[in-house]
């Protein structure tokens, strides 16, 4: 009876030796140009998000400060109608 680790050499190897032939040597320079492209992309896609995030947290700001002025406006204009009222 074989041991549990020879079993697995086995398997190990018929496993390589199926992929071996089902790529062959052009399969594996695919499979390498295909992990690249997907590398690549994915540092595209991180990118791309990073510069959303940046410009979501831009627009923001820029509407909480519009917030603040019209809040300010409003008080002025306020103001201005207890004064002319009385």
């Amino acid at each position: 009876m074989k041991s549990f680790g020879q079993l697995t050499n086995e398997q190990i190897q018929r496993e390589d030796d199926f992929l071996s032939r089902l790529m062959g040597q052009a399969g594996m320079e695919d499979l390498a140009y295909f992990e690249a492209d997907l590398s690549e992309r994915q540092k595209q896609v991180l990118f791309e998000i990073t510069t959303e995030i940046e410009d979501t947290e831009n627009a923001l700001r820029q509407a909480e400060q519009l917030i603040q002025r019209l809040k300010k406006h409003l008080e002025q204009l306020k103001g201005l109608q207890r004064v002319l009222s009385k």
